[in-house]
This record gives C-alpha cells, sequence and structure tokens, in this order.
C-alpha cells in the first residue's frame, strides 16, 4: 500500500526551522544568563576585596600612628633622662647622674623606664630625732641644728614607672633594687595591664628612697658610669 503525504514539503522545512531557532534562542539566552551570573559573581568579589582592602588600609595607618605615639615617646623619655642627668649634680654625696645610672643598670632584659621622679623632702620629726642621735636636751637643740646642716637632713624620695613583659620581671627588678647600696625601702605602688596594639604589657610604679650616709668610692662611681654608657643614652 503506498503512503500519501499530503503535508506540504514547505510546511515541514518551516516546522522544523522554526524548531531549529527556538533550540538557539533558549541556548543564547543560556550563555546570557551563565555571562550575567559570572558577571555579578566577579563584582560581588571586586566589593568584597575592596572592602578587605579599606580594612587593611585602616589597620595599617593605626598602626602608623600607634608607631609615632611610641616614638614621641620614646624621645620624651629621652630627653627627659638627659635632661636629669645634665642637671644631675645636685645630690650629694651621690650625684644624681650615678643614681639614675644604677637604676637603668639595674633593669632586667625587656624593662624599660617610662618615667623618674626625684624629690627631697624634710624627715618627720626632724628634730626628736637629732635630739635623741646627738644626747642632747631641748637646751641644746639650737647647737645641733648649727652642727647638722639641712642638707644631711633632706630624705631623696624616687618615684619609678616602667614598663615590662610580666610581673616576674618587675619582681626581678625590685629583688635588684633592694640589694643595691644606695637605695632603700623599695616597694612596689601599683602593677596594672598595658596594652600596645596586639601586645600586653605590665606597667608598675615603685617607690624607693636613697640610703642615707652613703659613700661611694671613685672606681664605684667610674664602674657605675661605664656601665651607663650603653644603657642610659640609648633608650
Amino acid at each position: 500500500m503506498v503512503n500519501i503525504n499530503f503535508v506540504p514539503d514547505d510546511y515541514v522545512q518551516n516546522n522544523e526551522s522554526r524548531r531549529m531557532n527556538l533550540i538557539y534562542i533558549v541556548l543564547l539566552l543560556a550563555v546570557l544568563v551563565a555571562l550575567g551570573g559570572s558577571f555579578v559573581t566577579i563584582k560581588i568579589r571586586q566589593r568584597a576585596c575592596m572592602v578587605k582592602e579599606e580594612l587593611v588600609n585602616q589597620r595599617m595607618a593605626q598602626t602608623q600612628e600607634t608607631m609615632k605615639q611610641l616614638d614621641k615617646l620614646q624621645d620624651k623619655r629621652r630627653e627627659m633622662m638627659k635632661t636629669a642627668l645634665t642637671t644631675a649634680e645636685l645630690l650629694e654625696p651621690v650625684p644624681r647622674s650615678i643614681l639614675l645610672a644604677a637604676l637603668t643598670n639595674n633593669l632586667p632584659s625587656g624593662v624599660s623606664l617610662m618615667d623618674l621622679d626625684l624629690m627631697q623632702k624634710e624627715p618627720k620629726h626632724t628634730n626628736q630625732t637629732l635630739v635623741s642621735k646627738f644626747q642632747a636636751s631641748q637646751t641644746d637643740m639650737k647647737q645641733v641644728q648649727e652642727r647638722v646642716s639641712m642638707e644631711q637632713l633632706l630624705e631623696t624620695h624616687i618615684n619609678i614607672e616602667g614598663i615590662a613583659k610580666s610581673d616576674l620581671q618587675v619582681a626581678d627588678y625590685i629583688k635588684k633594687l633592694t640589694v643595691s647600696n644606695l637605695l632603700d625601702n623599695v616597694e612596689l605602688v601599683e602593677s596594672k595591664e598595658y596594652k600596645v596594639e596586639e601586645s600586653t604589657f605590665r606597667r608598675f610604679k615603685l617607690t624607693a628612697m636613697l640610703k642615707k650616709d652613703v659613700h661611694l668610692s671613685k672606681d664605684d662611681v667610674e664602674g657605675i658610669r661605664g656601665k651607663a654608657e650603653g644603657t642610659v643614652w640609648n633608650f
């Protein structure tokens, strides 16, 4: 039996052409969607990178500002120490330059001085101490005061402030100052946490007094000064 196709060939070709065109359009849309998704992904990643870059720049700026503040602090400390040492020859028999050098020489590794204050005060109950020392009566008080100069009566109080990596280093510094032949009554006033960026230190405050009747030989003075040449002036 012979099959007779009544559909015109032009109609069949048009249908196939429309089908192929539809497939091409779908493929084109798929490619465009993929390109659009890639473009959006790239833009999102670029924005995220820009945000990270801004954060890094802000941290770098903060770090630079902190470094500038530390440099200013170091300059201020150098100026303070040099000024103190320049005007230090007022205290006898131990010059202040020798006292400052001794404080610096006893610094453990990792400990730095931040501030130093020396004050001379008249001791309490001076008159009673003098009477007891010289075994004088109240009628001899005037004579006793004439024999002992006011400079000998003054007490030198020392306030020390610095930073250390740990309380163990602070305790080591206190121990070294306690056994020093220059200082007496070394006491810890305060030790608290001090942060610089991500590093943690201990900021401490000490008080001490210069011993009475301290006498250093020439060799002792030269030894302290020689050791201080590599420390006092190179903070």
